[in-house]
């Protein structure tokens, strides 16, 4: 068995329960602003803000918009879905988001005692694509950080996943060789083939089975599966 030294996780999807985290912040954000007179049911709210959050965020990755335009722009084209021209209400919106979501805590089963089984035997450290301000409170908040040597973020690397910029920047900034490395992670396009053309050997996260077609290193449907591999 290869014998890794460096532990690279993603932390959304992967360790912090993005989708649940998020339905409950887009709930107490939806009572706060009585946002039933705008699109009558939650769900109206919910799916039509995550249409336009996952097409801006592409856009995004690929550097194209601001992060301050991002940050409130998903909210606004949502109220506009539904008549609303409001930029001052997306605005509020999306500042309640980011100090909202950070405070929740729901992690993928089994996370603490992963890392808790890791942390003595591997560096371990995070690769993340979200914003500075909302992934460093999360990882306080849901008590993570304290199994991580170092954090990565794209603001902080100055790339985005899959951009090899940021790889090669989380493993020079620890003194860490390729061969001695290993990316986990939930997106098949951002954490596993990113790592993959950078060199990394990948464990994909893939608790819903999804289907595809890459040669991956490995491949893990819970969290405690990383004990038979590591």
């Amino acid at each position: 068995m290869k014998k890794y030294k460096h532990i690279y996780f993603d932390l959304d999807r992967t360790l912090w329960d993005f989708d649940s985290n998020a339905k409950e912040t887009f709930q107490d954000i939806y009572e706060k602003h009585e946002l039933h007179k705008i699109f009558n049911k939650f769900d109206n709210f919910y799916h039509t803000y995550v249409k336009h959050n996952e097409r801006l965020w592409k856009i995004y990755r690929d550097g194209k918009i601001k992060k301050s335009v991002l940050a409130f722009k998903r909210f606004a084209l949502t109220l506009e879905e539904f008549g609303v021209k409001d930029e001052g209400l997306a605005k509020i919106i999306g500042q309640d988001y980011i100090e909202i979501s950070p405070t929740k805590k729901r992690l993928f089963p089994g996370t603490y005692e992963t890392l808790e089984y890791l942390k003595n035997k591997y560096n371990l450290y995070i690769i993340t694509n979200g914003f500075n301000e909302v992934q460093f409170t999360k990882l306080k908040n849901s008590k993570l950080d304290t199994f991580f040597k170092k954090i990565f973020t794209s603001e902080n690397a100055g790339a985005q996943k899959p951009n090899a910029k940021i790889f090669e920047h989380a493993l020079k900034s620890v003194n860490a060789r390729k061969k001695e490395s290993v990316m986990i992670g939930d997106d098949i396009d951002t954490d596993i083939i990113g790592a993959k053309k950078f060199g990394l050997d990948q464990v994909y996260f893939n608790p819903l089975g999804k289907k595809h077609s890459e040669d991956i290193t490995h491949e893990i449907t819970s969290l405690k599966e990383l004990q038979n591999i590591l």
